[in-house]
């Protein structure tokens, strides 16, 4: 069986996985063939560990039987021509990406951005900046979507005393299901956390932007497709929103032209939400598992079904 390897792994990486393979599996790592070859490889594979383009499934895929992505989304295959077990890293991100949601919002409610800027200019303020901060504690919550992003970030704000509602369509666990019922509690809401995937895009639109009130925060670590961008930075720009805590936006990179750089009430954090130490190691060893219970006929671990979004 051939395996195509389409993470990017160092070399100590790629000596590990070489050894925990089974005798008749042979690895071909993608970024070790010329760029001519790379898709002939991957489909020829049995086997695949990560995301190749999605262009590459234009045509079925007769050889595949096992997929593991490396990532938790995969809403750009929703169109994949696949007939073969496929499974996400599961819950392996939504613990740093809850941590960045909350550093991002508490960093903006305790001013560090600016503190920053201060102390990189040796400019010391001190006590009229202590009248522009803002707690964390007793805000108002909605965190949209409930997946295990959301519930992390659910738990994390318990710390702080908020008091948190979560949003999802068809979940009968949610507190709201509904536009209209997110629409009418915006109005009361300090914070929007989203953690949707890229399935909904465009949910949180310009009306329901303009639901929010003036010194609420809009916090994105689902995907930057997901929300009307233009009127967000509009929102920003106006003051009809107070600020925005980004892990990702509508194009990435974000463009140099994009007003998102520059907004003073803006904190970017460049989709880095989901990193964590070792992170490629967690990614190899979960193929491993997973590679194990497919040869031995179990259940995968965080099997989903592209067309079904989950």
């Amino acid at each position: 069986m051939q395996l195509f390897v389409n993470t990017t792994l160092n070399d100590t990486l790629k000596t590990t996985l070489r050894q925990q393979l089974p005798g008749d599996i042979t690895p071909v790592f993608r970024h070790d063939l010329p760029a001519d070859q790379q898709q002939d490889a991957f489909k020829a594979a049995n086997i695949v560990l990560g995301n190749p383009p999605p262009a590459w499934f234009a045509e079925p895929l007769t050889n595949l039987q096992f997929w593991q992505l490396d990532s938790a989304g995969f809403d750009g295959y929703r169109d994949a021509q696949v007939n073969a077990q496929i499974a996400n890293m599961g819950d392996y991100f939504a613990w740093p990406c809850a941590e960045t949601m909350i550093a991002g919002i508490l960093a903006f409610y305790r001013r560090i951005p600016e503190l920053v800027t201060l102390q990189n200019q040796s400019q010391w303020i001190g006590a009229p900046i202590r009248e522009r901060t803002g707690l964390l504690r007793d805000k108002r919550v909605i965190i949209l979507g409930t997946g295990t992003i959301g519930q992390a970030v659910r738990q994390m704000l318990t710390g702080f005393f908020c008091q948190t509602k979560m949003l999802a369509r068809t979940d009968p666990q949610a507190d709201l299901h509904s536009v209209d019922e997110l629409k009418a509690a915006l109005p009361e809401t300090d914070i929007v956390v989203n953690c949707l995937p890229g399935t909904a895009r465009g949910f949180f639109s310009a009306e329901l932007i303009a639901a929010m009130h003036p010194n609420s925060i809009y916090a994105n670590v689902g995907r930057g497709t997901t929300t009307d961008e233009t009127a967000l930075i509009d929102a920003l720009q106006s003051g009809q929103i107070g600020g925005a805590v980004l892990d990702v936006t509508a194009t990435e990179p974000l463009p140099a032209d994009s007003p998102l750089w520059t907004l003073p009430n803006v904190l970017l954090t460049q989709h880095t939400g989901g990193g964590q130490p070792n992170e490629d190691d967690g990614k190899v060893l979960q193929f491993v598992r997973n590679l194990g219970r497919f040869r031995a006929g179990e259940p995968l671990e965080n099997a989903v079904e592209l067309g079904r979004g989950y």
